[in-house]
Parts: C-alpha cells; structure tokens; sequence
C-alpha cells in the first residue's frame, strides 16, 4: 500500500510518501524552489517522494492532504454573518484557497501528465489539526498519549486537543479562529519589528535579554479559560474580516495583526530596522512567558482530563523549544514527543499516517526518531559534479576524514557539513549542517561575520552525543530533532560558550549513533581530542532554505568566508 501525503495551498509546502506504512522520503518545497516558507502545489517534493518510493503516479493507491474546506464550515459562515460586508476580502482569499484545494486532481493532471479522474478517487481530506496531531502520535513510542495541536491557524481551528490510543485519535476540544496563540504571537512578533513570516523565533531568541515585566499586561489581552483553553480581547487584535492570509507568488503573508490598542499599552510600535531597546526586549521576554503559560496551562488541563503519563505536540507554536524543554518539569506527564517537522510542513507526513492509521485502520509502525528522509546524492555524483566545476578537491575514507574535519574545527576553522539525506523539518540535525568549535567564544561573531549574516541575538546549537547529556545539562532527556532548549550546567558555560545562551541555556540535539551514524563519529573524534563531546551546529544556508544539493552547498561556500566544504567523504579547500 503506498500513500502521498501533502501539504498544499498552504505555507510550508510539503510531500511525504508511506509504503505499506513506513515513511520513505518526506521533504518540503522550499528546498527545490529555494524560496523560504514555500506556498502552493509542492510539485518537486512529489516528484522527488514517487522516485525514492520507484512508483509512478498512476501506481500510487492514496493521496492524503492536509486541508479540508468542509471542516467547521458552519462555525466559518457564523463568523461571516456576524459582518458580513467587512468579511468578503477576507472570504474571497479563503474561498480561492478552498477552491485550488478541491480542484487537487487536476492540478496533479496538469503537473503529471495524467487524467485527472484517475487522481480524483484517491484523494482523501483529512483537516489540517487532525494532521498535525497524527503527525505527532503515530509517529511517537506511545501506545496512547494526550496531544495538542497548537498553531497559528487551519482549517478555521487553531488548538485541538486530543486522545490518542492504538491507531485512534479521539478529538476532545477545539480553539475557532480567530483566538489563536499563533497569531497572538505573531502580532507580537510584527509589534517588536519583525514583519516577516516565520519570524516568531527572533522574538524566542531576544526574550532571555529581557525581564518578563509586562506579563500581567500581555494577559489583559490573551485569557486562559477554566476549560483548560484560552480567549482573547480582541480589541487588540485586527478584526478577522480584516486580516490578510495570502500567499503572493506562493509566498506566504500575514498582514497586521494588532491594533493602535496594543501601543496605547505598551507604547509605539518599533519598526524594522530600529534600535532594540530594553524595553523591547522586557516585551519579548513577556510575551515568551505568557505563551509558555498558555501551554502549562492547556497541558496541565489536558492531564487532569486524560490522566496520561505522555504527550505528543505539533503545530507552528511547538516550535517553541523554549517552551517544550519546560513541559516535563512545570506538568505531570512523564514523556514528550514532538516530531521533527511540527510546523506546517509536517501536515503532510500527519495526512498521511492519519489515513493510514485513523481511516484504514491499519497496525502502527515503529516510533520515528530520525529526520534523515530528504535528498541524497553519491561521492560519485559529487565527484562528477565538482570536475564539471573545475573545482580541486580530495576524497578520503571517513576515518581519514573526521580526523581532517577536526583538525579544521581546532585551527579554529568553520565547515559545512553535507552528509546523506537531508532532514525534514526546519533543524539542520548534521545532514545539512554549518559546524564549528562549541568552546570559541569568537565562534558566535565569527559565524554571523563570515557566513550566516543574523541578529547577534540569535543563539548557535550544541549538537551533544546522548550519552553525555547528564554532564552538560541539569536535565537529561531525549531531544533527537533540536525541539527542546534546555538548561547547561553553570559550571560548564565556560567550556562551551558558544553554544550557551545568555541565560545559559542550549537548544540541544541529542546524536544517537544508530540514528546518525557518520555525525555520531564525527563528533565523538572532536571528543577525543577535545575531551567535548559537543559540536556548535547551525543550518547550512546564508538567508535561504536549508542547501538541498552539492551545487547549492559549493556555490554557499564560495560565495561565504566558509574555510571547509565536507560533501560526503569529498572535502573542498581551495576556492577559485
């Protein structure tokens, strides 16, 4: 049995392919196009799935997207009636949306060259929370868990909670857009001068400058509920007819959120560009804390009403991690489990697992714990490639080369590490990484200086090998896909100050070894000269998608002040 999944129409376009229930390959638009938070038909990234599964179209059984137009659509026209001539753009915008969704098959016609009655049957719309949630559970190591999905909004929703139990998720509740923490977040985010989609972690990443001073001000907007959800006052958000979610050129935009309200509170907004203030920095701080609240508040519910020992989250908001690496110590449940890809673009791995789980009720495969299910290319294809280039280059055995790649690391030298598939989701978890010494207290500067070009703000990943997470952090848990920031030992922040954050925490990734078996060795030979089993990890990319090929990793490298480039076993010195 095999099953498409996609999200489409939507930002972080996405594919992922299931044969008779493993996942084989999952990857999002935005690496093919190269145009961040890609929107619309992810035709490369299907193209790419029915390869690595070797089908054609015509031979796949089930196509699963992550939309469903029908979902709450009498909550959507009680929204319309209460003002109905304000609404008509907003409703236009949707309207179009739903309609490029129903008319799926024949944009599967046009892009594959078949007819579009041969797709129309074996497309299935699973709406877009049950997604999310899927993606979660049924991708976890639980039998049964609590779920929460929690985002900015979809499919007219914008949290659910749920049970999940065996290949069965029971939906308890549910938030209506417009209440949402994402957007709560967001308006926020574009309050504080970060205007574009997808900024929300700029605001995670200044919060530790700040003092969480304005708490109570922030919840005289968002109010937790006794029913274990949340609302808002939503004089201080743009009125939901008035909002904009569009995707011009396929590139999503959300217009603004707030209101002249929320700067009667806390003051004129900053625009981009402007100074950072303290004041600034007090206000992310604030609004941090008060998401993180929203979350304990939902989850210590969600326990007292499903009595779980787990939890699964997805969704745009699990993204925050520093929320996620306080959800075990400030709720009672004993084990967490997000997915490598809890933003958007996991909807279609979630559609996908839902339909084969939930609808066709089929057994529950093993737990995913790695990422690795993107683009990958052969030292042979990489040699061909480089000569065609006139590039020089060396190949050596990964013996050879983990020893080369740490003594590089030493000088001290900053690599870019291309290594097997590439990950889905938006960590770069050592596939497609930028790598440098975690005990250079220059390597932040240097980093921002020779390639990433970024706020200095903006904290850099300790990639940690799993058995040495008790040394370094007060907690030890298991954090494969980067989701959770955890607190660093004091006494270790001055061994690796590069990778710890002002408030000396690290958004860690824990190296399996049987799940990342080349950037286990490669770290554990740093550790062996080093005696820190550490690496300084950040995403292969200068204000772009995650590199995708070796043509876009060379052509990053010479365009940088980058001193390696590892493809595979290749390694590149000498630029022309």
């Amino acid at each position: 049995m095999t099953i498409l999944g996609i999200n489409a129409y939507h930002a972080d376009s996405s594919a992922a392919i299931f044969v008779d229930g493993e996942l084989v390959a999952a990857t999002e638009e935005e690496r093919f196009t190269r145009v961040k938070h890609w929107a619309g038909f992810p035709a490369k990234a299907i193209r790419f799935c029915l390869q690595e599964a070797g089908i054609t179209l015509d031979e796949l059984d089930y196509i699963a997207i992550g939309r469903d137009p029908k979902a709450k659509l009498k909550n959507k026209m009680a929204l319309l009636a209460k003002n109905p001539l304000a609404g008509v753009g907003t409703v236009l915008d949707r309207i179009k949306n739903a309609r490029e969704v129903a008319s799926l098959e024949d944009e599967f016609a046009k892009e594959f060259g078949v007819a579009s009655e041969s797709v129309k049957d074996k497309i299935h719309q699973i709406e877009h929370h049950r997604s999310h949630l899927a993606s979660a559970f049924f991708a976890s190591p639980f039998d049964e868990a609590a779920i929460l999905s929690i985002d900015g909004s979809g499919d007219f929703t914008t949290t659910m909670i749920a049970v999940g139990k065996g290949n069965k998720i029971e939906v308890l509740d549910s938030v209506d857009f417009p209440v949402s923490a994402g957007l709560f977040y967001t308006a926020f985010t574009q309050y504080l001068g970060f205007p574009y989609y997808g900024d929300e972690y700029k605001v995670m990443g200044l919060a530790p400058y700040g003092e969480p001073k304005y708490v109570d001000d922030i919840k005289k907007v968002l109010k937790f509920t006794d029913n274990g959800l949340f609302s808002w006052d939503s004089s201080y958000f743009t009125p939901p007819t008035k909002i904009k979610l569009s995707y011009e050129n396929n590139i999503p935009f959300v217009s603004q959120l707030y209101t002249d309200k929320v700067e009667k509170l806390f003051g004129p907004a900053r625009k981009k560009g402007e100074e950072l203030t303290q004041k600034h920095k007090d206000i992310a701080a604030s609004v941090q804390r008060a998401c993180e609240d929203l979350i304990m508040h939902i989850l210590n519910k969600l326990f007292e009403r499903t009595g779980m020992k787990n939890v699964c989250i997805a969704g745009g908001v699990a993204q925050n991690s520093v929320a996620n690496g306080k959800v075990l110590s400030q709720t009672p449940f004993e084990k967490l489990y997000i997915p490598s890809a809890g933003h958007d673009a996991g909807i279609s791995m979630g559609a996908g697992l839902y339909l084969y789980n939930h609808v066709l009720e089929q057994p529950r495969k093993e737990a995913i714990y790695s990422a690795y299910t993107g683009s990958k290319f052969t030292n042979e294809e990489i040699e061909a490639y480089l000569k065609d280039r006139g590039i020089k280059y060396s190949r050596l055995t990964d013996d050879e080369l983990y020893d080369k790649v740490t003594d590089k690391l030493l000088e001290p030298g900053v690599v870019g590490w291309f290594s097997g598939r590439a990950e889905f989701g938006p960590r770069a978890l050592g596939a497609r990484s930028i790598i440098a010494d975690p005990r250079n207290p220059k390597a932040k500067d240097l980093l921002n200086a020779k390639i990433k070009r970024r706020e200095s703000f903006r904290p850099f990943a300790p990639s940690i090998l799993s058995d040495y997470v008790g040394e370094y952090f007060t907690k030890v848990e298991d954090v494969p896909f980067m989701e959770k920031v955890l607190p660093i030992k004091p006494e270790k922040h001055a061994d690796i100050p590069a990778v710890t954050h002002v408030d000396g925490t690290g958004r860690l990734q824990t190296v399996m070894k049987d799940v990342s078996p080349r950037y286990y060795s490669l770290i554990d030979t740093f550790r062996k000269k080093t005696g820190v089993p550490i690496l300084l990890n950040t995403s292969f990319n200068e204000n772009e998608p995650i590199v995708n090929t070796p043509a876009e990793a060379l052509d990053c490298f010479l365009r940088t002040d980058m001193d390696m480039l590892v493809l595979e076993n290749i390694i590149v010195e000498e630029k022309p």
